[in-house]
């Protein structure tokens, strides 16, 4: 998908990583803990921004890239019109991209069922059910601590995406039935592609 966007949070300069797909074992990495706040997190938190837009989705961890680290951005408030079908050409307004770094979850209350997908699981979409309130202690990346509370869908993103900090995926929260029908389906979809590369 080719994007563009006046909104000056859009990440100009950044370079677009390749989605890791399941069941890469990369997924199942638990991420090591940022500790330079540097440049070169602030290069990779723009990378990853631009990822995620260009799947397009919501929420992207660094694990889904291939990097171990304990770092997702997300944005679940931006707009996507499509401009020209044919050229596959969107253009992404009114973003509110947020990056969390070093991430820790409290005050988890609440129930909510909502159907979720994942970049790492393309077209699987099943329903999980996760707490409905949290509040999130993070770093940004200039290295300033924040704490945020979030409910409905971005305290649902919020979750999913520390889960795969943790190298836990959307599919392992369903029954076994279930997560072994993505899991053979992804398996087969994974040998698929790279039979065609």
């Amino acid at each position: 998908m080719n994007i563009v966007s006046s909104d000056p949070k859009f990440p100009q300069n950044a370079n677009p990583y390749d989605i890791v797909l399941y069941p890469d074992p990369v997924l199942k990495i638990k991420g090591e803990e940022v500790k330079e706040f540097d440049e070169a997190l602030r290069k990779l938190s723009e990378d990853m921004l631009i990822t995620m837009y260009k799947a397009p989705g919501i929420g992207l961890a660094g694990p889904q890239i291939g990097v171990s680290k304990r770092i997702f951005v997300l944005d679940v408030d931006y707009d996507r019109d499509c401009l020209n079908e044919d050229e596959d050409l969107y253009q992404i307004s009114n973003l509110n991209p947020i990056v969390f770094i070093n991430p820790t979850l409290r005050d988890l209350e609440g129930e909510i069922t909502y159907q979720e997908g994942c970049l790492s699981l393309p077209d699987i979409f099943d329903d999980v059910t996760r707490f409905e309130t949290l509040v999130v202690d993070f770093y940004d990346v200039e290295g300033k601590k924040h704490s945020m509370s979030a409910d409905g869908l971005l305290s649902i993103c919020i979750q999913h995406e520390n889960d795969h900090l943790d190298g836990v995926l959307f599919i392992e929260k369903l029954s076994t039935l279930k997560f072994n029908l993505y899991r053979k389906k992804m398996i087969k979809e994974k040998k698929r592609i790279e039979s065609e590369k």
